[in-house]
């Protein structure tokens, strides 16, 4: 076994000794844990960009070599040779599943598409104007009051049953969304469809007539799913494992990371990026809003482009420009304006030396927003369907978190700045 190496802080005259943790993959990290108590310090990180929160054997991202990683399996080989709820399985296990497995689990989430038949009440609570992310952070968090059988988190049984839940019904609950937000009926869930195919029959599909779907659309529609299943600790992760730490019931957490989601930092991007896009409106346009982009003092940036995380492309991207191409020849739609904007802003991103150089490359939300555009979703349901895709992710994070023997309620600590003490001032003397 090889010898623990160790860091020394040095403070006032007196040193400290910082075990160094070396992961599997990616750079070592410090173990802090006994720093406060040892030397009265902490240390300061606004946004957590250089903390570790918790150790994780789920996803890994590089960000220099632009690698997504579920469970080791890199995200390009998932995308061509899997589909979501394999990868599902993937994430939730940590094996890739046996035609056994992968049948008795794709059996056991297809039985759980359906929602409680009074939840439907629930929904007509709200104005019909309201956005689906309100929608669903308020559905999904009623969860727990629908399915009392399975909020008992130090149970495995029904920390299972409320995976398969969570799975099963975030694509119903995010249709009936959708349905409820243009006043159209709610369609029910149907055991012969598999998940893509389900989730866009209870979108489209209406009580007049019959509704078939489109296989290309259906396996572009599972691509976006499984691309978005898990992205490591991101905000609305993070937001996941911190409510789950309290001991908080599942539905609840899953709320709240679809909160945390909601904000156009995180998951509203691919929208920000089509809104955009219709700003723009005309390829004519688009030299004036590029001189925009590189000047500084404009505040205006293009969106779509560039990454938080990686830093020379974004594996993702590829892999949904692939079925971007696919869905827009197959709807016959490359003649829409919004879209030959997206597509001259692509060429120019992959060839204009200013976007090389500051690595301001299509990322996936750009490619996102065209195929969800295409389809005919509107922008306000970009966010829930990334909540959908995203909702397996987090089951497994969460799922992980309480196994762990060393989990503790979340709690950051601050660099205090605000006033020392001071002595109260009766109102008549300030």
């Amino acid at each position: 076994m090889a010898e623990q190496r160790i860091a020394t802080l040095s403070l006032d005259g007196k040193s400290y000794e910082l075990p160094v943790m070396s992961p599997t993959a990616g750079p070592d990290v410090l173990d802090i844990r006994k720093l406060y108590g040892q030397a009265d310090v902490f240390t300061y990180d606004p946004g957590f960009t250089s903390t570790a929160s918790c150790d994780s054997t789920i996803t890994y991202i590089d960000g220099d070599k632009g690698e997504l990683l579920y469970r080791g399996y890199p995200i390009e080989q998932l995308a061509e040779k899997s589909h979501h709820l394999e990868a599902a399985y993937l994430l939730l296990y940590g094996e890739l599943p046996t035609e056994t497995q992968m049948n008795d689990f794709e059996r056991t989430v297809t039985r759980h598409t359906m929602v409680h038949e009074q939840m439907h009440n629930f929904f007509r609570g709200f104005r019909r104007d309201a956005h689906p992310m309100a929608t669903m952070v308020g559905v999904v968090g009623a969860m727990s009051a629908f399915y009392h059988d399975s909020t008992d988190i130090s149970d495995p049984r029904q920390r299972e049953i409320a995976a398969f839940r969570l799975i099963a019904k975030l694509p119903t609950i995010a249709a009936m969304a959708y349905k409820y937000s243009i006043g159209q009926p709610f369609v029910y869930p149907r055991n012969d469809l598999d998940y893509a195919s389900n989730f866009l029959h209870m979108c489209f599909a209406v009580p007049a007539e019959e509704y078939k779907v489109e296989p290309a659309l259906a396996k572009a529609m599972d691509r976006i799913f499984l691309l978005h299943a898990d992205h490591e600790q991101n905000a609305s992760t993070s937001t996941v494992r911190l409510a789950g730490s309290s001991g908080a019931n599942p539905f609840a957490c899953i709320a709240a990371g679809i909160a945390c989601l909601w904000g156009p930092a995180h998951g509203g991007a691919n929208q920000a990026c089509l809104e955009m896009l219709r700003e723009i409106g005309t390829v004519d346009r688009i030299p004036e809003f590029i001189e925009k982009a590189k000047d500084k003092n404009s505040g205006f940036r293009l969106m779509g482009f560039g990454h938080r995380v990686y830093k020379n492309f974004d594996p993702r991207a590829k892999v949904m420009k692939e079925s971007a191409d696919e869905v827009l020849e197959l709807l016959g739609v490359e003649n829409n304006p919004t879209l030959q904007v997206a597509k001259e802003l692509e060429r120019i991103a992959l060839e204009d030396d200013y976007f090389i150089s500051k690595k301001l490359y299509p990322n996936v939300d750009f490619y996102s927003g065209i195929i969800l555009d295409a389809m005919g979703f509107p922008t306000s349901m970009f966010t829930p369907i990334f909540a959908l895709s995203r909702t397996v992710g987090w089951i497994a994070q969460w799922r992980e978190m309480i196994s762990d023997p060393q989990l503790k309620i979340g709690r950051p600590r601050q660099l205090y700045v605000g006033a020392t003490q001071r002595d109260y001032v009766d109102v008549g003397q300030r």
